[in-house]
């Protein structure tokens, strides 16, 4: 069974490829939630529904994010109402009505559904696994945690956001000095996430980020020492290429709290868990920094843009653990 800790973007072009790799019903993905936030109302969970997207073969191609073939009909009215009374983003009494978080019209249908199923008393697990059964996916996708858990960025001039205020509202254009997961103390693991991590035969943890992406799904209780258990059969993907993050702002926030923008930084970070981090050819100077921070390297293409990268990659993973993991 091939396990997968999930986040954003990248984790689902993975997990698109892990599907290719190995048979989908032998893939399970443990996501990230983070992200979720309430909207309008509306229970909205990002990171689940992008991967859900993806692997249904809806997702919009050019955004990565939402529904193909979108409208956004409502969402325009929510903004022709707030301009018409005067309701800006920032403003602290009503930056949900300024429609500031575009929800097209078809997304809608999801985050309706799924929150008349959770106030109706269903877990998001349940929920998840209702919205991916309707699409005919047969991977598992279960968020980390049934329970409220919320990734909180403070600011360097004091602010604290909710990840979607700094990743969409402010277009991750602020300085962070520090990330927060409120409610992880509380949070318990969703049932058959220790299972997955600790009966694969192989976890991978997806090029995501891995301070809000990847970092919230470990801060769960168990979900940590869950993976550290099976070290040896964990290997993580760099989201960082040639120094860079190619989608979002994991550069940015390694540089911000203190670490090396870079694979090696992204090697010291996942050393306690993994015990192989793959990297990008773009890296392959830097193989031995890697390897010096404690994980086996190993560099092949991880830019999944061109067909058959992320079916490459996940067998890549696979291979890693058949032949040792160990530096």
């Amino acid at each position: 069974m091939l396990t997968v800790l999930a986040g954003g973007v990248g984790a689902a072009r993975f997990l698109l490829g892990a599907v290719e790799a190995v048979d989908a019903d032998r893939v399970t993905a443990i996501v990230n939630v983070g992200d979720d936030t309430v909207l309008h109302g509306l229970e909205v969970s990002p990171d689940l529904d992008t991967i859900v997207y993806t692997l249904a073969g809806a997702i919009d191609p050019d955004r990565g994010w939402g529904r193909r073939d979108e409208s956004w009909r409502a969402i325009g009215e929510v903004r022709r109402l707030a301009d018409s009374a005067g309701i800006r983003a920032d403003d602290p009494n009503g930056n949900d009505a300024a429609g500031w978080f575009a929800l097209g019209d078809l997304d809608l249908g999801t985050h309706l559904y799924r929150t008349s199923r959770r106030r109706a008393g269903a877990a998001l697990s349940a929920v998840t696994a209702e919205i991916a059964g309707s699409w005919g996916l047969d991977l598992r996708i279960i968020p980390v945690t049934d329970d409220p858990l919320r990734t909180v960025l403070e600011t360097t001039d004091g602010r604290r956001l909710s990840f979607q205020e700094y990743f969409v509202r402010e277009r991750h254009d602020v300085a962070v000095r520090r990330v927060d997961l409120e409610g992880r103390e509380q949070a318990r693991p969703a049932p058959g996430v220790i299972e997955a991590i600790r009966e694969a035969g192989v976890v991978v943890i997806a090029p995501s980020n891995p301070v809000v992406s990847t970092g919230p799904v470990l801060s769960v209780p168990g979900v940590e020492d869950a993976v550290h258990s099976v070290r040896d059969r964990v290997v993580a993907i760099s989201p960082i290429v040639g120094g860079a993050a190619l989608k979002g702002p994991a550069d940015r926030l390694l540089r911000e709290l203190g670490h090396e923008p870079s694979v090696v930084g992204v090697a010291e970070w996942y050393a306690p868990i993994a015990g192989t981090l793959v990297v990008d050819r773009v890296d392959a100077a830097l193989a031995g920094r890697v390897e010096a921070a404690g994980v086996r390297c190993i560099v092949t293409d991880t830019v999944m843009g061109p067909p058959g990268v992320a079916a490459a990659l996940a067998r890549t993973c696979i291979d890693a653990v058949g032949t040792g993991s160990q530096p």
